[in-house]
């Protein structure tokens, strides 16, 4: 068995590993829930909530800074786990992963759908059914179908496609949001802020939300096999797209405070953007907003079905899931089959409309936290079971980082339990499940019927350079990134 890793293209520059990470982390919600985090905690409440969530994220993030050059190889998660606890935790890991990044990318076609309807109104024509009080028609699932099938399409050209794409939505995005701030600043008035905090309870409804909205960042251990950057670099990456997508919640927050009253944040079709065209005081600018918020959907949407497909392919190509998902595309070099599955799952999740969308980011938000709890606890594991292991960037005070880690990912576990305060509905639930029990079913099988070595396992999960049952081979130098998988 051959190391199929190495046909994936190495495409990845420093800006397009930025721009994916930022542009997966900045979506949609922000438009949406930036006037609704301000109602419920106000302002400097609902900057706070952010400010901490950040924190929060970057003791995990850490965990992320030290495996990912460690062990820089397709996958993230899937291979941290394996090396340090075995088949059956790295299975978990992926499918947690790919849950959490296509229970977002299913969103983001009734989202994109309805940011065009905002800028141009979508004919409604063909009811197909009523799902949580929205009718989906045929037309306006159409409009999030065609541009599902045009993302998937991009991924499947290639990773130097997707990148080229992404750096462009990005760059749109980044720019609105200029506008919007900048807008803001000169023209908004802080009498509209008021009240500056509300309660506790508003402060706590505001961080429930955080956890979802800084998914993202972790897109790039799964880019890792394409990376073109040196190694000592991608841990400065992970944490400077953190703290990037803080400071951009952060300030649009503080916009949309000062560009409008609460009742245009609040009671508006599209929250940032009729809270732009108040501030500009024309209609016109609300649909300028919608285009950055477009460029959002699509930079998310991108990345997350560009990490969803490579931990498919990771599980797959070293035959943990069925081995033609794990299939190398001989022209493009993108794991093909497996953007595939994940771009049908994304286009048909668009007939499910908006009344859905609540439903896939709070049963994605609970694949986040298993996927956070697996990459702490592969960090303490490899400490103390492979300290031989060559770290080119070794995390300071490693046990309180673990521990905190560790306490983090109970802290979000705990919002979506039964007894937490946010806990998930019962069709939530069954999202959970129905995946977990199909890709456990579907990993017993592979177990069961592919007759492979474990050192053949490990070759294609790791590569030639960091396989081996013993652990990794000395890297020497933190540029040889360029050269391993």
């Amino acid at each position: 068995m051959g190391n199929e890793t190495q046909t994936l293209q190495r495409a990845f520059k420093t800006k397009d590993v930025l721009a994916l990470a930022f542009g997966t982390m900045i979506g949609w919600g922000w438009i949406m829930l930036s006037g609704k985090w301000a109602a419920d905690a106000g302002m400097l409440g609902a900057m706070g909530a952010y400010a901490i969530g950040a924190v929060l994220c970057v003791f995990v993030g850490m965990a992320y800074a030290e495996l990912t050059p460690a062990i820089p190889c397709t996958g993230g998660g899937v291979v941290f786990s394996y090396k340090a606890m075995g088949y059956w935790p790295s299975v978990i890991a992926g499918l947690a992963t790919s849950f959490a990044y296509l229970g977002v990318a299913a969103w983001e076609g009734p989202a994109f759908a309805t940011a065009v309807d905002y800028v141009v109104p979508i004919p409604k024509f063909g009811l197909l059914w009523t799902i949580s009080g929205f009718d989906v028609y045929a037309t306006w699932a159409l409009v999030g179908m065609v541009a599902a099938v045009i993302i998937t399409y991009v991924n499947y050209r290639g990773a130097k496609a997707s990148a080229i794409f992404q750096t462009i939505a990005t760059t749109g995005l980044i720019l609105v949001g200029i506008i919007f701030f900048t807008g803001g600043a000169f023209m908004g008035d802080l009498d509209y802020a008021q009240p500056l905090f509300t309660n506790v309870a508003g402060f706590a409804a505001v961080l429930l939300m955080v956890p979802a909205m800084f998914v993202g960042f972790d897109v790039i251990p799964q880019s890792a096999g394409e990376m073109n950057v040196p190694l000592k670099k991608i841990p400065s990456l992970l944490i400077l797209s953190i703290i990037a997508a803080a400071a951009w919640y952060i300030l649009m927050i503080l916009a949309t405070c000062i560009s409008a009253p609460t009742s245009i944040r609040v009671g508006g079709i599209i929250p940032v953007a009729d809270a732009m065209a108040f501030n500009f005081g024309n209609p016109i600018w609300g649909k300028i907003c919608i285009v950055g918020a477009l460029c959002g959907i699509l930079t998310s949407w991108n990345g997350f079905l560009y990490g969803g497909a490579r931990v498919i392919y990771s599980l797959a190509n070293a035959k943990m899931l069925p081995a033609k998902l794990g299939k190398v595309h001989p022209v493009h070099g993108t794991p093909s089959n497996a953007i595939l599955l994940c771009g049908i799952i994304s286009t048909f999740s668009c007939l499910l409309g908006k009344g859905a969308l609540v439903w896939f980011v709070n049963a994605s938000s609970f694949g986040v936290v298993i996927m956070y709890t697996m990459v702490v606890l592969s960090f303490i594991f490899l400490r103390k079971n492979q300290p031989e292991l060559a770290r080119p960037y070794r995390v300071k005070h490693a046990g309180f980082i673990g521990t905190m880690g560790i306490l983090v990912s109970a802290f979000f576990a705990y919002l979506y339990l039964p007894f937490g305060p946010a806990p998930l509905v019962a069709i939530e639930w069954t999202f959970v499940l129905v995946w977990f029990v199909i890709g456990g079913l579907l990993a017993a099988w592979s177990k069961s019927h592919y007759k492979i070595t474990e050192e053949e396992r490990q070759l294609a999960l790791f590569g030639e350079e960091y396989s081996g049952i013993e652990g990794s081979k000395k890297v020497d130098s933190a540029d040889s990134a360029v050269n391993l998988v």
